[in-house]
């Protein structure tokens, strides 16, 4: 057993598909699928069900893809170990962002982040808050950007910028003459809504249940564009945390307006997650610091919030 074909295992784990596996692993399918066999043979047991169609993982081949997981983690520490232990702004890290941060903060710091520390190189993922937090203990991401706080055991976390949400309704709409919003009077009105495994979606109906507002159930947005552009149409409100506001071009989307709430205004906060063994605490720490001065020139918030939980 070698370090390579836990690999090729781990990649099969990953996308149930010999091909794509054995892309991903700069390999040849057939040596892939050869290696793998030879594994099988040399341990004595079955890892991998071959169909016609399908490709998986037995059950001891989930088990022990686990601890393959932890032992490849483990060598890729080693290694930026050493090539981090004479400066630790240098190598590489893979950072998750979720969606519904990625595409505003990001204009803002890749480049400070870059002119900064020009010896990093951030390879940025965008992910889901679950497939983040398994990724994150699975050691393939070395930090996560996403919504907080979230008490996830062996995880240490930081925080970055917390934000309030503002309603979004079409102009034509009554409450387009409102300077400020209370969460009741969103009472009866029909929400717009991300789809399932998004966390903003959970924090807006907690924001929304207070006043019973219904979600309209046959739109489900993939993106908060979309659901800003459906928001546009009139057929429906939302809830939208103002870095998606400020740090986007909406001259795009007029009919618009964002409307903030009544003190105690709703907000979530966003921090930056990292496995509390690793050996990049001080980059971290040091991006994270670097993130938050860019936040804080760019807008400042001086009303009272309530941090919304993360479910």
């Amino acid at each position: 057993m070698n370090l390579r074909e836990l690999e090729y295992l781990a990649a099969i784990d990953e996308f149930k598909h010999f091909r794509k596996a054995a892309e991903k692993c700069f390999v040849s399918q057939p040596t892939l699928s050869g290696q793998l066999k030879k594994l099988e043979s040399e341990i004595g047991v079955q890892l991998v069900e071959r169909t016609t169609r399908h490709v998986f993982l037995t059950p001891i081949g989930q088990e022990i893809v686990k601890k393959a997981r932890t032992i490849l983690a483990d060598v890729a520490s080693i290694e930026e170990l050493v090539k981090t232990y004479a400066d630790p702004m240098s190598g590489t890290v893979n950072i998750g962002l979720i969606p519904t941060i990625a595409p505003y903060l990001l204009p803002l710091i890749v480049q400070p982040i870059n002119k900064t520390y020009p010896q990093l190189e951030i390879i940025l993922h965008e992910v889901q808050t679950e497939v983040m937090l398994k990724k994150l203990s699975e050691g393939t991401l070395d930090a996560g950007i996403l919504a907080v706080p979230l008490e996830i055991r062996g995880l240490e976390q930081i925080i970055l910028y917390t934000e309030p949400f503002y309603v979004a309704v079409n102009k034509k709409h009554h409450f387009a003459k409102k300077s400020k919003i209370k969460k009741d009077e969103l009472r009866g009105e029909t929400l717009l809504l991300l789809g399932e495994g998004h966390c903003l979606r959970g924090q807006v109906l907690d924001v929304c249940s207070y006043a019973m507002t219904k979600e309209r159930k046959d739109f489900q947005g993939t993106s908060l564009e979309t659901i800003r552009h459906m928001v546009s149409t009139g057929i429906g409100i939302t809830l939208i945390p103002q870095t998606a506001i400020v740090f986007k071009n909406l001259n795009h989307i007029a009919p618009i307006k964002y409307i903030p709430f009544s003190k105690p205004a709703p907000a979530r906060s966003v921090g930056l997650l990292f496995r509390k063994s690793s050996n990049r605490k001080t980059c971290f720490k040091n991006m994270a610091r670097l993130i938050q001065k860019i936040i804080q020139k760019e807008f400042s918030i001086k009303e009272s919030m309530e941090i919304i939980p993360v479910k």
